[in-house]
């Protein structure tokens, strides 16, 4: 494939228009057109028109081309009579002169506007063999026609890049696009369009865009957050743009076109797909070897230059991760001289957090390219939004949204899930609402079914989702004083951040919340979190909602990396964790044992409910709730027994090992209890009740009854002064579950009778009636 770099010469005169003249010797070729880009593209549309002819046309031959300005004196004069009258002065006259160098290493110097062209071999030459010719070619001329080669006010230096690919002999050159459809898809495809909804109330917008895209070389950076149809706005503005072209191409061919105009980038009988959208992943996909996929990405944009096509980049950081192990090494460094010799026009997304890390990790990167800010919807416009989604889904399901149902499923993601930026997942709610409507053939969604669609996808409680249903601090405590049997300030403490959430008034710029469990262990702090993750999330259908992390195995060197994951690789378990569920409970056991080094990621973390690694991803804690649990004062004045007596400050040891900006960051130091003997019967009795819950008894309908003596004997056995309640749950299924067990298989008792429990230095189990 052979490619020329023809350097040309622009400027504007005093009527607007602008003229593109190629400064090399041996061509003469000149274009002015109203626009700059116009003239440019018709010089290039020209010069690839004349190479591809089968005489022989020269090929360019002059390199390094420089733009001076001199000033040569001029003198006019008149003819009159066969006598010359010179004028008395002579006038000093700008001239713009390009010098280079042909291949064989002969200096070449082209005045453009005067239409001079000349070769030298002393660069010391260059000022007085231009003068001479000058004044040769304005010999005789009067002031007046002097004045007619007055400079204009900007005049600047370009090149045409010509890419021509052999043509099989006998046949009409076409646009080879093999390499780029196997790495990447055109947006203006029909199937390709159905994958994204429209633009709905960003027309504005779209037309902005789509004007941006009819300028040569110009690249655009959409910014915005994600989930805001960064994408979605793209993909509007290339139907547009494409319909446009259509639409003329249609015109061209009922009318015929004029002269001018054959040289026009859409003159042909089809339109081309000029948009393509790829990926980072997609570019180098399948390439092993050094080099390989530098090549691909060779082919590509040649592709793209013989089809004037544009790359859509899903996101422009990815281009820095990939490709090498350094960013200078990447994808996006590679693109980058194409990208500002403008051999390649492309436009990329990418979220704020993201462009700054471009930035600070690939300087000059983002500068090559014009910034179109994305911003969210406002209220009005993302409610209209909704109810055009809602009709297009109403012709395809026969089914229509209840009057205030649109305006519910924005109140509930705006309020629950402020993470997540209109229109984002709203489209995909909307879809699964209609579907389900579907399949019910109902005429009419309901409040209600948009309420447990989200209950379901959120696993939050419809209590939370409904205004008009109240919720008392006293019967949250209840509910989760049944839980955790002994720790009324614990119950309370999560009681409050029920209740503060429940009424709105929690900050929205930080998680739901931050609480320190403090109190030995086996007490219940594990307990009321699993608690709370139930209360909160336990409603939907996607598992369980608690993420626990053992901060013990957070120690040492390198234990911030080993949380949140390498730089260049892929997520720690925290991160990974809360990209899948963003709506959990997070649970770190045992944070006094974590490195500092963790304690500091995590201050960003409590303050600004989200945390953002080198590359500008983000993830978002907002809609989590953070418990820490600590041992710590625990095994200070540690009472005898398990009577709580002159309780450890729990609150104050804490308050001494973590720094200040570490502790001021919690919303609350929860201390847990030494167990009173009567809070371990109750536990006891807890656990017991729910083995007779477990499915093999309910399946044969029999009862479970114990007697006290079975409670004291487990009681005592099953706690510890060092381990609280801990061993409890072992002891049980230990002196009772595997004798129930077997004597349930060696029996078989009939369905619906009572299995009464004793103890009598071992396990005693009787049938009643």
């Amino acid at each position: 494939m052979e490619t020329f770099r023809v350097p040309i010469c622009l400027w504007q005169d005093a009527g607007g228009q602008h003229t593109a003249t190629v400064v090399d010797p041996a061509h003469e070729i000149t274009a002015i057109r109203p626009t700059a880009q116009a003239a440019i593209e018709e010089v290039e549309d020209f010069l690839r028109w004349r190479y591809e002819q089968p005489h022989e046309f020269p090929r360019p031959d002059f390199l390094d081309p420089q733009l001076i300005t001199l000033k040569i004196p001029l003198r006019g004069e008149y003819k009159i009579e066969e006598r010359v009258h010179p004028c008395a002065s002579s006038l000093p006259v700008r001239v713009h002169v390009v010098h280079g160098r042909q291949e064989a290493g002969l200096l070449v110097a082209s005045l453009p506007m005067w239409g001079i062209r000349f070769s030298f071999h002393d660069p010391a030459d260059l000022r007085d063999l231009a003068t001479r010719y000058v004044q040769l070619a304005m010999g005789g001329a009067t002031p007046r026609d002097i004045s007619r080669f007055l400079p204009p006010a900007n005049v600047r230096l370009d090149e045409v890049v010509v890419r021509l690919k052999p043509r099989p002999p006998g046949k009409e050159a076409t646009p080879d696009t093999a390499t780029l459809a196997s790495v990447a898809e055109p947006l203006g495809d029909r199937a390709v369009r159905k994958q994204y909804a429209r633009a709905w109330e960003r027309e504005r917008e779209a037309t902005e865009l789509s004007t941006r895209f009819e300028k040569r070389q110009n690249n655009v950076l959409l910014v915005g957050e994600s989930g805001v149809g960064k994408t979605t706005l793209l993909v509007e503005a290339v139907r547009a743009l494409e319909k446009r072209w259509h639409d003329e191409q249609i015109q061209r061919a009922i009318f015929g076109a004029k002269e001018d105009e054959l040289l026009h980038e859409d003159s042909g009988p089809l339109p081309t797909r000029r948009f393509w959208s790829t990926s980072a992943a997609r570019l180098i996909a399948g390439m092993q070897y050094l080099g390989q996929w530098e090549e691909r990405v060779e082919e590509v944009i040649s592709e793209l230059s013989d089809i004037r096509g544009i790359l859509c980049l899903e996101n422009l950081l990815d281009l820095i991760r990939t490709g090498g192990r350094e960013p200078l090494a990447s994808v996006a460094a590679f693109l980058m001289p194409y990208l500002q010799r403008g051999e390649l026009q492309a436009v990329a997304e990418v979220t704020p957090a993201e462009l700054l890390a471009c930035r600070r990790l690939l300087p000059g990167l983002a500068d090559l390219f014009q910034i179109v800010h994305v911003a969210p919807l406002a209220r009005n416009s993302a409610l209209a939004v909704i109810d055009r989604l809602a009709g297009g889904l109403k012709q395809t399901y026969a089914s229509d949204l209840e009057r205030g149902a649109g305006e519910l499923v924005y109140q509930l993601f705006r309020r629950f899930l402020p993470y997540q930026t209109f229109p984002g997942r709203i489209g995909p709610f909307l879809n699964e609402l209609f579907e389900r409507a579907g399949r019910r053939e109902a005429n009419e969604i309901l409040q209600k079914d948009v309420i447990d669609l989200f209950v379901e996808q959120t696993g939050l409680p419809e209590i939370f989702l409904r205004d008009d249903v109240t919720l008392s601090n006293d019967e949250v405590f209840r509910t989760f004083h049944k839980q955790v049997i002994g720790q009324d300030d614990a119950c309370r403490a999560a009681a409050r951040l029920v209740t503060t959430f429940k009424a709105g008034v929690n900050d929205p710029r930080r998680p739901l919340g931050v609480l320190l469990f403090c109190g030995p262990t086996g007490v219940g702090k594990t307990e009321l979190a699993k608690a709370l993750a139930a209360f909160f999330f336990g409603h939907g259908h996607k598992g369980d909602r608690m993420v626990r992390l053992d901060m013990s195995e957070y120690a040492g060197y390198g234990a911030a990396e080993r949380l949140l994951g390498p730089p260049d690789g892929e997520p720690g378990e925290l991160v990974r964790r809360v990209r899948q569920q963003p709506l959990s409970v997070i649970l770190l056991d045992e944070i006094e044992k974590a490195a500092p080094e963790v304690f500091d990621v995590l201050l960003g973390v409590f303050d600004e409910g989200r945390l953002t690694d080198r590359y500008g991803r983000t993830t978002d804690f907002r809609s989590t709730i953070l418990i820490m649990t600590s041992n710590l004062g625990a095994q200070r004045n540690a009472p005898v027994g398990f009577e709580r007596g002159a309780a450890p400050p729990y609150a104050t040891a804490a308050e001494q090992f973590f720094r200040p900006e570490f502790f001021n960051r919690l919303d609350g130091v929860v201390s847990f209890l030494p167990l009173e003997h009567d809070t371990i019967l109750a536990v006891t009795r807890k656990e017991l009740s729910e083995v007779a819950r477990r499915e093999g008894l309910m399946r044969g309908d029999w009862r479970l009854v114990w007697s006290d003596g079975l409670v004291e004997h487990l009681a005592q056995v099953g706690c510890d002064p060092r381990f609280g309640a801990r061993p409890l749950q072992r002891t049980i299924e230990r002196l009772v579950v595997a004798p129930l067990a077997k004597f349930l298989l060696d029996t078989l008792p009939r369905s619906g009778v009572e299995i009464r429990l004793g103890w009598q230095a071992a396990l005693t189990i009787e049938l009643g009636k």
